[in-house]
């Protein structure tokens, strides 16, 4: 059983850490044409590709990972690697909490505003370039994370 759930938190990490990265890129990607139906519609996919995919691999980490120590017996905060790895992956998710969901919510509902329209707002670029900043600043604690749970540092 340790094996599955190893298995449900090494997938749950693939699937976290590959949905903020490249869901970054493509929503930049979009956002260099400035063609406010492209921008409109990649943020219709950034907002709903957090929702199934970042929801999923978080729940899958936690999941996966809690239940590994559980069936091991293995003490969730005896390990410097243990805690680190724990610290870093909620240094990330109030990042997200507290700046990241905010701002893309704002440009969802900003994208729904410009989708038909020829122009977007100054507020969406403002917005835009906070969230990949900030997006690209709280994904290095997930991937110190993964190091730190790998080598077990």
């Amino acid at each position: 059983m340790y094996d599955v759930f190893k298995f449900l938190h090494v997938v749950g990490v693939v699937v976290l850490v590959g949905n903020v990265t490249i869901t970054a890129f493509w929503k930049a990607f979009s956002d260099m044409t400035r063609d406010p139906k492209i921008v409109a519609h990649a943020q219709r996919g950034v907002t709903v590709s957090d929702f199934i995919f970042t929801l999923t691999g978080i729940a899958l980490i936690i999941i996966g990972g809690y239940g590994a120590a559980l069936i091991k017996d293995i003490p969730l905060f005896g390990s410097f690697w243990l805690v680190a790895g724990q610290i870093l992956f909620v240094i990330s998710g109030l990042m997200w909490l507290g700046i990241l969901i905010p701002l893309q919510i704002r440009q969802a509902r900003l994208a729904r505003s410009f989708a038909e329209s020829s122009e977007i707002p100054a507020q969406y670029w403002r917005d835009a370039k906070t969230w990949l900043i900030w997006g690209i600043i709280a994904t290095v604690p997930l991937v110190a994370a993964v190091f730190v749970m790998v080598y077990k540092i």
